[in-house]
């Protein structure tokens, strides 16, 4: 199990076994590299033993606080640090005193509880599951497949999650048995708890109740008050994740949120800051230049890579496995470039990840706005031109004729479930047609277990900040946490990403609607800052994404691909393969762009045929 998942600890392997449990760790030393830091660690009398994935940024200011209180300390690992909050206060109240990105187990060797627990986010992953009469769990669903008990009955959840949003829900995996830990949860699980029983998480920060307090609580000051304090408790993240005994760089692609942060940094470091950034050939995904203008305002020293075609051809069939579960992400290809450009110079990154989920910077909440505040009628009508056109005729005869083409699923189901928040009976009906469509990509054998879930309540009463509250509890961790994560950690790579530090979303949760938008652009307060610290003019142009040429990829190099991995046995065994390739033939054509609907089919699909055993059914 711990040979599957090298790549994530390259550096040392440890084993730690006594009666039930076997803790298994592969360490990237980033924090006190010496074997001080070796893992899975004893705390100090003996009782807990600790699995840590991830760092606990402040574990100098925790460290002083328990050393004046008499706590010894062997090393300066921020692992020990951990088990020390362990051992005073449990585990979920330690977790209250953390600020960081981690996946914890713990075994508590006098109560005999095995406690597992996932940061606020879900910047690591944390699955488990009962296999038999075997609890597994691990960083990567590679490890527990290399497990005698490991079941592999497929999810069927999942694969429509994968169909409809690109990516498996962050508390469920694409397998039947087994699930992730939820952000922000931990789970306790006793010795003596028969097989097959877990308890119910216990939710140590919930995001909701977070959004609500700060709506009940909003910020008082001026707009110039409130960016104050944002760069005080800003300059204090990026300080707190530049500290390392191994050099960092930075991510940086020219625009707000990764420039915003290499500048800090640069202001933070000591030395020199390398930042990397990845360009297209074709214009309209090339932020490369933009990139290179802000690294040469800021002195770093920067390496850029262009990625083409044929990279992408060699680097895509290897996917699935890199990944480990299906996500239709098109920005993993050069993420997973950016990744192994980094890896070679340094050995942690810092990244601009969660500003637009904390935020408001992704163009859809100001679109979605409007759609929320315009008359039932009316916005069923501008919710329909969403649909393509190439929707069932069922379907087609229920919504207008005059449709849009190219909008993915997650957004007609965002659009959906967020407006039926406010109008349940008017869209749960259109909601669950919705699902039914999108289930019917799918093999027969799976379209059985489908249901049309109704619309889930809304929490807040702001359309724009429920619209971030559900980004946050599902796009943020399922797709780009995930992404990021297996991306980097397959180059042994750690990405940090100081805009979630969780004190950071506290305050904007406090900040009125004014200081975050302004007309049909988010992320306001954070440009105003950024703007003083890089010319306007070098970073103010409209919202281009991570993305790479994939329309163009499916109809070049990667067509031959695309079509003999809807050919496989493995594929018919999850998706109706005709009506999937007749969907990739429309986008082939060249009259219109579907390859954000083709994509999570083909990914489904290529995981099939690597992960799936041969001839087996799908359950």
């Amino acid at each position: 199990m711990l040979a599957r998942i090298d790549h994530r600890g390259p550096d040392d392997e440890g084993l730690w076994i006594e009666g039930p449990v076997a803790l298994g760790h592969r360490r990237l030393s980033i924090v006190d590299l010496s074997p001080l830091g070796h893992q899975p660690m004893v705390s100090a009398t003996g009782r807990y033993v600790v699995a840590f994935n991830g760092e606990i940024y402040n574990h100098a200011e925790l460290r002083a606080v328990l050393a004046r209180s008499g706590t010894p300390f062997k090393g300066h690992s921020d692992t020990e640090v951990l088990l020390a909050l362990i051992e005073r206060d449990g585990l979920p109240a330690a977790l209250a005193h953390c600020v960081g990105m981690f996946a914890i187990v713990a075994w508590d060797r006098h109560q005999r509880v095995l406690h597992l627990a996932r940061d606020r986010f879900g910047e690591k992953p944390l699955y488990y599951g009962w296999c038999g009469h075997a609890f597994l769990f691990g960083s990567e669903l590679r490890a527990l497949a290399a497990h005698p008990a490991f079941d592999d009955s497929l999810d069927a959840v999942s694969a429509l999650g994968v169909v409809q949003h690109g990516y498996v829900a962050p508390d469920r995996s694409i397998y039947r048995h087994l699930r992730q830990v939820a952000p922000g949860t931990c789970l306790s699980l006793p010795a003596a708890m028969p097989a097959a029983s877990l308890p119910p998480p216990h939710i140590y920060w919930d995001p909701v109740a977070v959004a609500r307090h700060g709506a009940e609580q909003p910020f008082a000051g001026t707009f110039e008050d409130a960016m104050a304090e944002l760069e005080r408790r800003l300059r204090d993240a990026v300080a707190l994740q530049v500290q390392a005994d191994v050099p960092v760089g930075a991510f940086l692609s020219g625009g707000v949120d990764s420039s915003l942060v290499t500048a800090l940094m640069c202001q933070a470091s000591g030395t020199r800051v390398r930042s990397y950034s990845i360009g297209f050939s074709r214009a309209s995904h090339n932020e490369a230049e933009h990139a290179k203008a802000v690294a040469r305002h800021l002195g770093t020293e920067h390496t850029e890579w262009y990625v083409d075609e044929d990279e992408a051809e060699r680097l895509v069939p290897k996917l699935a496995d890199i990944y480990d579960e299906p996500l239709a992400d098109a920005s993993q290809i050069p993420t997973l470039v950016l990744a192994r450009l980094v890896r070679r110079d340094v050995k942690v990154a810092l990244s601009g990840d969660g500003a637009d989920e904390v935020f408001g910077g992704y163009p859809k909440y100001a679109r979605g706005e409007r759609l929320w505040h315009t008359p039932g009628r009316l916005a069923l009508g501008l919710l329909a031109r969403l649909v393509d056109r190439q929707l069932s005729p069922a379907l087609r005869r229920a919504l207008p004729a005059t449709v849009g083409r190219r909008v993915p699923w997650h957004r007609i189901n965002t659009a959906a479930a967020l407006y039926g928040a406010r109008s349940p009976a008017a869209l749960a009906d259109l909601l669950g047609t919705l699902n039914r469509e999108a289930s019917s990509f799918l093999a027969p054998a799976l379209r059985a277990e489908m249901d049309t879930r109704a619309c889930r309540p809304a929490t807040l009463a702001r359309y724009r900040r429920e619209a971030m509250l559900r980004d946050i509890q599902t796009y943020l961790p399922g797709d780009i946490l995930t992404k990021v994560d297996r991306a980097t950690m397959s180059a042994s790579l750690e990405s940090r990403a100081p805009l979630l530090d969780h004190r950071l979303f506290e305050f904007a949760a406090t900040l009125p609607d004014t200081y975050l938008f302004e007309g049909g652009a988010g992320k306001r307060i954070l440009r105003a800052l950024l703007y003083r610290l890089v010319p306007r003019a070098l970073v103010d142009r409209p919202k281009s994404g991570f993305m790479a040429p994939l329309s163009d990829w499916l109809r070049g190099g990667l067509k031959p691909w695309a079509y003999d991995v809807l050919a496989t046995p493995s594929a018919a065994r999850v998706l109706d393969v005709d009506r999937c390739r007749g969907l990739l033939d429309l986008h082939c054509q060249g009259h219109h762009d579907l390859s954000s609907r083709v994509w999570p089919l083909l990914t489904l699909a290529a995981w099939a045929h690597r992960h799936l055993p041969r001839g087996a059914q799908p359950t």
